[in-house]
């Protein structure tokens, strides 16, 4: 994303979300747990506008996405999306779609490691937010369900059919999108989709130790190395290893390149600068 700000002024007012930043460590929780933190159009459009707002900023170098209460996110609100999206017009389904989507893009596409922290339901929408981070790390109360086609529409939403496949396989993802069946924790494990599964009630804490790792590691290392990642996941393989040729060369003219060598030759750990 563009570090280059428009007009509008950042905000610290997100009204449909909490957010706290800790020396460069982002967590941004999604806080109506008496709906089991179920989305609203509001929820999406704070979630796209700050995730930009944070990669322009460049202040955070990793983000922990979590729920209050008994689950990470049941998905889109029943009554304020749902029943709301009933008496839309194409055109106005199209721009909530887009959005949706977005919020998804912002995800892949922030210039930071954003870890998911899982227990509990992660469902639709929510299921798609967690399978967009980088890392999922849950404990053995979690549980995934793809419920798109279980309400009526296509199980490839928000970018789902293409993302899916490329973390459990075509034939996982055929399974989790056209049936919409839960996958508890043990199982997303197996097929791939979790990172980490952690004791119970842990997945929070072992969800921010990571941060805090990958915050104090290379910033801009991991930045490129997740740029690549989405990146290459289309390209023939000429293309990418020309992209990768590329990118090593400007990252070796870097300073954290230079601070490994010394750091090596020194004998003490590298003082990472993200430059």
């Amino acid at each position: 994303m563009s570090p280059f700000p428009s007009s509008a002024p950042p905000t610290e007012d997100w009204r449909h979300l909490r957010l706290s930043v800790d020396d460069g460590v982002a967590t941004v929780t999604l806080a109506r747990p008496e709906k089991l933190n179920a989305l609203t159009f509001g929820a999406y459009a704070d979630l796209r506008d700050l995730l930009a707002q944070l990669s322009r900023e460049r202040s955070v170098r990793a983000l922990v996405l979590a729920g209050q209460g008994r689950g990470f996110c049941s998905g889109g609100d029943v009554d304020e999306i749902i029943g709301a999206t009933l008496s839309m017009n194409t055109a106005e389904l199209l721009d909530f779609n887009r959005m949706t989507g977005q919020v998804v893009r912002a995800i892949r596409e922030c210039p930071f490691p954003v870890i998911a922290a899982l227990h509990g339901v992660a469902a639709g929408a929510g299921a798609v937010l967690a399978l967009a981070a980088d890392f999922r790390v849950a404990d053995p109360t979690a549980r995934f369900a793809f419920l798109f086609t279980k309400v009526g529409l296509s199980g490839g939403d928000m970018g789902a059919a293409y993302l899916l496949p490329r973390v459990v396989g075509l034939g996982h993802a055929t399974r989790l999108l056209m049936l919409g069946e839960p996958v508890r924790a043990p199982e997303a494990e197996r097929i791939g989709l979790l990172s980490e599964l952690t004791a119970e009630g842990a997945a929070d804490t072992r969800a921010a130790e990571l941060a805090r790792h990958l915050a104090d590691g290379p910033a801009l290392a991991h930045a490129q190395t997740k740029a690549l990642l989405t990146a290459e996941l289309d390209m023939p393989l000429a293309a990418a290893v020309e992209l990768d040729a590329a990118t090593q060369a400007l990252l070796m003219n870097g300073e954290d390149y230079a601070e490994f060598h010394a750091a090596f030759t020194e004998k003490r750990p590298p003082k990472w600068q993200g430059r």
